[in-house]
């Protein structure tokens, strides 16, 4: 807490800002006519997150009941499943449908109108889009949240709080101890990875000789919760980066590729340019246990070796125990760049890295289980995708607790009342961001990231516990979270929080 606490200062007149901009906010709109592209224009525009998401295919599919599902009821006897964020439904068109799933059937729809319906059991929340200030309040008794969150955590920390997460009944996020986990959800199949190297080991040594760099470092989204370009700034001091984009750029892209879009697909024109460097400079803009994104399965798709640094249980995933370089591995980035020089330099070890494209090298059982078993796919249209699974999880749960609770009523010395499920830590908490090189102590007051993101990090904090005092006083009024940090805040300084 002793970070907290440095912090105290900058956070009060960064949180008396945004009060006064939330506050204009609020007074501009009536209340039922917030438009999120209002309040949320300067965090769109900041983040511009990138997700699975946009590279997956959806497709109209027809009717499915489960095995399980026997379930006869009409549409007007059936719970409903509110999407809160309507640009996430996943069905087209219109803005409600039935759902036939594993066990039993549901309406999901995106229209906010159902929110004060008996029926409406659900609201499922997309984790970016939430902000407390815009919760659906008062919290009715008899609806459970679903959070559904595969991006990165720096799009929302309040998540990343006990008192954010726990707001939820039901999670889909990429640590695998949510109830519906997506982990690998960049990771299309297990043929993904064993495709054979795009360029070979001759013609990068070939490259190489012709002064073309070990390692290759592309980015474009600079300034991130994790500080990355500042430890490939330091690692630059003692090994060749061929760096492209606008963070540490010292390379033009070819004039084909300046088109930066190319970078988040996988173009095969962009493919085979990146495939060409021996070494992927693998960093991702935040970091938490099981957050992994293209970053690290795309080099290992091409044939190249991450660098790696992200999820802090990335090995648990990986391939074999020599498929990566973890760059936590190494006490400092001449450390690193030493051990990379040396990789160069001997073809023999270098390959090692690359001998996972055998089948028979991959060792690691818990990836394979993984990808065999998930109940979703990516582009795979033999199974739902992982918006249309998880709609369904929630569906059976819920049919499940109103089972429970219809039974409790009726008999209840025979029958015992549904358990209350609540998410925790776990399935989404992540932890405070630190920089990427060097201790937070040595770095100068007026620094950009320390500005921004350990503030970023706190001030969520007190928005989950804010929105946390308005559920629980049960208030229907959103604009009243600022009231209730202020009450949290001055409770604290009292030592009464």
């Amino acid at each position: 807490m002793a970070g907290r606490g440095r912090l105290v200062p900058c956070v009060c007149l960064g949180l008396f800002g945004v009060l006064c901009w939330v506050w204009v906010s609020f007074a501009s709109f009536p209340d039922d006519q917030l438009p999120l592209e209002a309040l949320d224009a300067v965090d769109r525009g900041a983040f511009q997150p990138q997700s699975a998401l946009s590279e997956m295919e959806f497709a109209s599919i027809s009717s499915y009941r489960g095995p399980g599902n026997s379930d006869r009821r009409s549409n007007k006897e059936l719970p409903i499943i509110l999407w809160w964020s309507g640009g996430l439904f996943p069905h087209f068109p219109g803005d409600t449908e039935r759902i036939d799933c594993a066990t039993s059937s549901c309406l999901v729809t995106s229209n906010r109108k159902v929110q004060l319906y008996k029926r409406t059991a659900s609201i499922i929340f997309y984790g970016t889009d939430f902000r407390a200030y815009e919760a659906p309040l008062p919290r009715l008794r008899h609806q459970t949240w679903a959070l559904f969150h595969e991006e990165s955590p720096m799009n929302n920390y309040i998540l990343s709080h006990g008192p954010g997460v726990r707001l939820f009944n039901y999670t889909a996020t990429f640590r695998r101890e949510s109830d519906y986990p997506l982990t690998l959800q960049w990771l299309p199949s297990l043929g993904y990875l064993l495709e054979p190297a795009a360029v070979f080991l001759q013609e990068k040594n070939r490259l190489r000789r012709e002064g073309m760099a070990p390692v290759l470092y592309m980015q474009s989204h600079c300034d991130v919760p994790s500080d990355r370009d500042r430890y490939v700034k330091e690692l630059m001091k003692y090994i060749e980066v061929d760096s492209y984009g606008k963070c540490l750029n010292n390379k033009p892209l070819p004039e084909r590729l300046e088109d930066t879009a190319t970078a988040t697909g996988e173009e095969p024109r962009f493919m085979n340019f990146v495939a060409r460097y021996k070494f992927h400079l693998a960093l991702e803009n935040g970091l938490c246990p099981d957050y992994m994104t293209e970053k690290l399965w795309r080099p290992l798709h091409q044939g190249c070796v991450p660098v790696y640094r992200g999820s802090s249980v990335v090995v648990d995933w990986m391939p074999n125990d020599h498929s990566a370089i973890i760059i936590d591995n190494f006490p400092s980035p001449k450390a690193l760049a030493d051990f990379l020089k040396r990789l160069d330099e001997n073809d023999d070890e270098y390959a090692k890295y690359l001998e996972f494209k055998n089948p028979r090298r991959i060792t690691n059982t818990r990836l394979l289980e993984a990808l065999e078993t998930r109940e979703w796919g990516v582009n795979d249209m033999s199974k739902p995708n992982y918006l249309n699974g998880f709609e369904c999880y929630v569906c059976d749960q819920e049919n499940a607790r109103l089972t429970a609770e219809r039974a409790y009523r009726k008999a209840p010395k025979k029958n015992p009342p549904p358990q209350p499920k609540m998410a925790d830590n776990s399935h989404m908490g992540c932890p405070l961001p630190s920089p990427g090189y060097g201790d937070i102590q040595d770095l100068p007051a007026d620094d950009a990231w320390l500005q921004i993101w350990p503030q970023d990090y706190w001030q969520s904090l007190d928005q989950a516990e804010g929105l946390e005092s308005l559920i629980r006083h049960n208030e229907s009024d959103p604009s009243l979270l600022w009231k209730h940090i202020q009450n949290i805040a001055v409770s604290r300084a009292r030592g009464k929080h």
